[in-house]
């Protein structure tokens, strides 16, 4: 499962790379999304994948290998709040640069052919 898992967010990773090389704004975007969404499955995966786990430990005193980490599980939440509002702040830069281009190129031209 973990080379499933490796494999998944290095094509997520790809495809955001690729997106971001595309000539629309819209593409870039959506690019920069598909990365930050690797990015954060690569930190969720390194805090080990477990399953029927408690996230926080007990009062009492317990193996803490017995538990999940719940660093890396806060810093995905961060980033995911973070991203949101990162996207929509794009989102509005490049409705207005559309509107005052009149094109969503990367440019602000559209490609001569």
């Amino acid at each position: 499962m973990e080379i499933v898992f490796a494999i998944a967010v290095g094509v997520t990773f790809g495809s955001g790379i690729w997106l971001i090389l595309r000539p629309r704004t819209f593409q870039l975007i959506t690019g920069l999304l598909l990365m930050s969404y690797a990015v954060n499955l690569f930190i969720f995966g390194m805090g080990r994948l477990w399953v029927d786990r408690p996230p926080i430990t007990p009062q009492t005193p317990v193996d803490p290998s017995q538990f999940a980490d719940p660093l890396p599980q806060g810093l995905v939440l961060t980033a995911i709040v973070i991203g949101f509002a990162t996207t929509a702040l794009y989102l509005v830069m490049m409705i207005g640069a559309r509107g005052l281009t009149g094109s969503d190129h990367v440019d602000g031209e559209e490609p001569r052919e």
